[in-house]
């Protein structure tokens, strides 16, 4: 069971955006699929339609160590698609898990529960440093951290999301490696002189830095996305239409990337995402339509 955490410690980057649209694509190609919404502002878990909610959700699993899959797992409306819903009403899992004594470590120990029941587990995390968001690196295989092309997202991403990992290194002497981390250049303007030097700062500046890079595929900022946080669907089930006079990736071709890049072991499952669905065609690459 491979675990993607996707972080930030900077609010309104397209975390839960990135991990709702990996996920329905993931579910799409036939893989089991668990959502985890760590974030206490549940976006992610009214994401999707549920067609059936479970008892639980985070606040048993992290609270009260709740191992029972079915009181925890709600299966969404997306076939293969399930989540454990953000239900932490008080906010008190963090002062919990602040004063446990495994409190970074117990997501980590627990996923085993779900090991048999999924290919795959995605975590979106708050938008702020907190324990929650160690936690959920600790327990991570990989991280991914959407950035978007601006002078102040890219200096927090260092300042807060880097020195993260920093942070957590002693961990290595329990034998718990932080996870690589692999940068997703976000919501990329048409045109723009600005972000286009920042795109290549960024690739310079990591290209040497052990266990970070920046990610090939790159997300513009297309129309495609808020519709489909409006209709609860992944952008690559939702009608596409570029903004006028740019070609840019397809909804379907941009997520397909980022999967390809994440989880490169099941690359042979994506192709038959969507059929022709977002694929070019020679109207659509000359402008019209």
């Amino acid at each position: 069971m491979q675990v993607i955490s996707v972080i930030s410690t900077k609010g309104g980057v397209g975390k839960t955006t990135v991990a709702a649209n990996l996920g329905g694509f993931l579910a799409d190609a036939g893989l089991r699929v668990l959502l985890l919404d760590l974030d206490m502002q549940p976006t992610l878990s009214s994401y999707y339609e549920l067609q059936h909610r479970a008892s639980g959700g985070i606040y048993e699993l992290l609270a009260f160590n709740e191992r029972d899959v079915g009181n925890l797992a709600s299966r969404t409306i997306i076939d293969g698609l399930d989540i454990v819903v953000s239900n932490d009403e008080h906010r008190q899992l963090n002062m919990l898990l602040l004063h446990a004594p495994d409190g970074r470590l117990r997501l980590r120990n627990l996923l085993s529960v779900f090991r048999s029941r999924y290919d795959l587990v995605l975590i979106d995390t708050q938008g702020a440093r907190s324990v929650m968001l160690e936690m959920a690196v600790l327990a991570s295989g990989l991280s991914v951290s959407p950035v978007t092309p601006e002078i102040l997202a890219a200096r927090e991403m260092r300042r807060g999301t880097l020195q993260l990992l920093d942070d957590i290194g002693p961990y290595r002497r329990l034998g718990i490696e932080p996870p690589p981390l692999r940068l997703l250049i976000n919501r990329i303007p048409g045109v723009s002189s600005n972000a286009r030097l920042l795109q290549q700062t960024l690739r310079l500046v990591f290209a040497e830095q052990a266990g970070v890079s920046v990610m090939r595929t790159e997300v513009p900022a297309i129309e495609a996305f808020p519709r489909a946080a409006t209709q609860g669907l992944p952008v690559h089930r939702v009608e596409y239409r570029r903004p006028s006079g740019r070609v840019a990736p397809t909804a379907l071709e941009t997520v397909r990337g980022i999967a390809e890049e994440l989880c490169p072991q099941w690359h042979d499952r994506f192709e038959r995402v969507g059929g022709k669905l977002g694929r070019r065609s020679p109207r659509r690459e000359a402008g019209h339509g």
